[in-house]
């Protein structure tokens, strides 16, 4: 029979263990919400699309999305929520899946052509053109793709390099919306991709064998004009379909990662993120936080069939918020013209 002693010490004990309840079914509740977000950008990652605003914010940073992941497990083990812990062991896999580059990559074999470095960068408005200028004369590149370069950054690109690069296509205008490409190898100008801001194309004569070049600058996926950014990410995929046999290179800021839909259905076209091969995932904006922080949305893309990437570096400029993409590739023959069948 139970005595006033014990029913107070049951009491006590009931009052003791309440802020402990409390305090676990708080963290059950935070690692939920923690999940609950992460669980929708991951599934629309999982289902092929980029959903509305924020998601295609959010997709942009998902390798980071470990980071409250990993926070929700660390809640379910201090509330001893079994299916939340499940439930986050599963977003981890699916979120560890998904860092992997996207697209396979090809060893190609035949005859090789040329050898030729690319390099694209964002220079903001042209703050970062004369920092622009000492990287372009130390790593030679055959061709360099230049966003967001205005009238004093194309005349200071001229001045500067044009003597080793004497052929070019522009889109002339101020601010983020004037671009330049330049080149050692011939150059016949194309119409280029319309966008908000300027995308110039050509077509490179190789060593006799014709390349496509177009530079990529979609608008931003901003709250308000993400239906525009998929716009514009379209008609670049339209482009990268437009030629299948013609090897082609696509570089620039694309304003995406591999882990927006809009950008795999470019790849999905034939071609590969030179930065695949070497299993990089390097961040490129913003530069002032990377490597250590960031996404890559700088991207030089090239014909999978044609194209084999041996090296990919990042090279850091100073007046832009991006880094620089610089890819060492080599250009091969057609399979029929390697003996391939």
């Amino acid at each position: 029979m139970a005595t006033p002693r014990d029913d107070l010490d049951d009491e006590l004990d009931d009052a003791a263990r309440r802020p402990r309840r409390r305090r676990r079914r708080g963290a059950v509740w935070c690692a939920g919400l923690l999940f609950a977000v992460v669980s929708v950008v991951v599934g629309c990652r999982v289902a092929g699309t980029d959903g509305i605003t924020p998601v295609p914010q959010l997709l942009a940073f998902l390798p980071w999305l470990l980071v409250p992941t990993g926070l929700g497990l660390a809640l379910t083990l201090r509330g001893r929520w079994l299916p939340g812990a499940v439930w986050g062991v599963a977003l981890l896999g699916l979120l560890a899946w998904y860092i992997e580059p996207y697209g396979k990559d090809r060893t190609l074999t035949g005859t090789p052509v040329a050898g030729l470095r690319v390099l694209s960068a964002n220079v903001e408005f042209g703050r970062a053109a004369d920092a622009l200028v000492p990287v372009v004369r130390a790593e030679h590149p055959a061709v360099v793709f230049v966003a967001e370069c205005e009238e004093h950054c194309r005349a200071t690109l001229l001045e500067e390099v044009g003597a080793a690069y004497p052929y070019h296509q522009a889109v002339a205008a101020s601010g983020s919306r004037g671009s330049l490409i330049l080149s050692t190898y011939a150059l016949r100008g194309t119409e280029g991709v319309p966008g908000t801001m300027g995308m110039p194309g050509a077509i490179a004569d190789v060593r006799g064998h014709p390349v496509r070049l177009q530079l990529a600058h979609p608008v931003p996926p901003l709250p308000g004009q993400v239906a525009l950014w998929r716009r514009e990410l379209s008609r670049l995929r339209a482009f990268a379909a437009a030629a299948p046999h013609t090897p082609t290179i696509l570089a620039g800021d694309f304003n995406a990662s591999q882990d927006h839909a809009a950008f795999r259905r470019i790849l999905d076209t034939g071609l590969q993120d030179a930065a695949r091969l070497t299993a990089d995932r390097t961040p490129t904006w913003p530069a002032r936080t990377t490597p250590a922080l960031g996404v890559q949305i700088d991207h030089i893309l090239v014909s999978a069939d044609r194209f084999a990437a041996t090296r990919v570096r990042f090279p850091h400029l100073s007046g832009t918020d991006h880094r620089a993409v610089l890819a060492h590739l080599t250009l091969y023959a057609p399979r029929a013209a390697s003996g391939r069948p």
